[in-house]
């Protein structure tokens, strides 16, 4: 049985009817009023209102006072440029990570942060790639991951410290770092040198360079790394790894307006 298909049983009704609402705008209605969106809907019209003006409150939409009808408002127009530059990270970060795939026939990551964990938004495979714990869409820890840890590295430290300030570290190898003091002396470490190590820290037999990926302002959005099992990642290959990890980053940054 398909643990994620949901009945009708299971939908709350109250948030299933304002997304019903969004709906109903497109290019050929861009303004709708109480009583047209109340028909379509098959709604009462003080639900309606009710709803739209929730709706209202929250930025999603936005009432035109001359004619008293709705339109989309800039809510959804913020949420979706998160959403667009995800897409361009991806799409700009795509021949970078290919040749670092096409050179060292290892596995390739791209990902990004929500709280205290990444989340893998892109992987590429290479032809002598073997079967990891990432997989596109999955969350791991920031602190027992490379590309997590390269993110933090690079982050401002009053932000560091709210996003650890809580963490329970769980040991999932030997190696797993499980002590903030020690995690903040590797991430001085990983800055000073400008890439970061995940030396068998979330899954055995596999290690990682990786590096983090800034904006236009500066600020890190996401890592890149090259993954590989660690019989194969010698500490000579690792360093030339990292030397082609960071020009990868680099220039994937600059795409999406980063200044050296």
């Amino acid at each position: 049985m398909n643990k994620m298909r949901k009945s009708k049983s299971n939908l709350i009704q109250s948030v299933d009817r304002a997304l019903q609402i969004l709906e109903c705008f497109s290019k050929r209605d861009k303004e709708l009023g109480v009583t047209e969106i109340a028909n379509r809907l098959d709604l009462h019209k003080s639900t309606t209102f009710g709803l739209l003006s929730t709706l209202e409150s929250r930025g999603y939409l936005k009432q035109n006072l001359e004619n008293g009808k709705y339109k989309l408002g800039i809510k959804l127009f913020e949420q979706g440029r998160l959403v667009e530059d995800d897409m361009d990270l991806r799409i700009n970060s795509l021949p970078y990570l290919k040749e670092l795939v096409d050179k060292y026939q290892e596995t390739a990551h791209l990902a990004i942060r929500d709280g205290s964990e990444i989340i893998y938004i892109d992987k590429v495979e290479g032809g002598s790639a073997i079967r990891m714990y990432s997989q596109v869409g999955k969350r791991a820890p920031m602190y027992c991951t490379g590309v997590g840890k390269a993110m933090l590295a690079f982050m401002p430290e009053d932000q560091v410290d709210n996003i650890t300030k809580d963490l329970k570290f769980t040991p999932f190898t030997g190696n797993t770092i499980t002590d903030l003091n020690k995690l903040k002396v590797e991430l001085n470490e990983i800055r000073r040198r400008g890439y970061c190590i995940d030396n068998e820290e979330i899954e055995v037999g596999l290690k990682c360079v990786a590096a983090p990926i800034m904006n236009y302002k500066g600020e890190v959005v996401a890592s890149a790394s090259i993954a590989g099992p660690a019989s194969r990642m010698s500490d000579e290959k690792l360093q030339f790894i990292a030397k082609d990890v960071k020009e990868a980053v680099t220039k994937i940054s600059e795409t999406l307006g980063y200044k050296r």
